[in-house]
């Protein structure tokens, strides 16, 4: 049985018992966000949970087939004399990257955000979709097959 050991792991979750903090990503280490992610005809939508963070602080890039969706959701700003009284929410920088398979067409991405959901359509490359070819017999006769 193989286990994923993460030598800090001990060290922050100290911190944050100590500190008080919800577990806040870094740039450097940045925390998981939940995603769902299914095929709808030619292509595939995959749907990225990210309440509370402006469209602003979301940074998505495409590098050799791997997707990088970056969030951050910043403290809120209190107003003068106000003062916190629960603080359960995580703060900091959340992260997850994609493998996009080489039938997927990383060029034609949709993105939209919309009630804390940012959803991303991304199509199935044009080379990757069946296609039917004609084969011509010997004899002259000519023939279709589905690819």
């Amino acid at each position: 049985m193989l286990i994923r050991t993460d030598p800090f792991r001990e060290f922050d979750r100290l911190a944050q018992q100590f500190f008080g903090s919800q577990s806040p990503g870094t740039w450097s280490r940045p925390s998981p966000m939940p995603m769902d992610a299914y095929r709808d005809g030619d292509q595939y939508v995959v749907a990225f949970d990210l309440p509370g963070i402006a469209p602003d602080a979301i940074d998505l890039d495409v590098e050799r087939n791997v997707l990088t969706v970056k969030a951050e959701r910043r403290p809120v700003e209190l107003t003068e004399g106000a003062e916190m009284q629960v603080s359960e929410r995580p703060l900091g920088v959340f992260s997850r990257q994609v493998f996009l398979g080489d039938t997927l067409d990383p060029n034609r991405i949709e993105a939209t955000y919309e009630a804390g959901v940012l959803t991303l359509k991304i199509p199935i490359a044009e080379q990757a979709k069946p296609r039917k070819i004609t084969i011509t017999a010997a004899g002259g006769d000519r023939k279709q097959i589905d690819a």
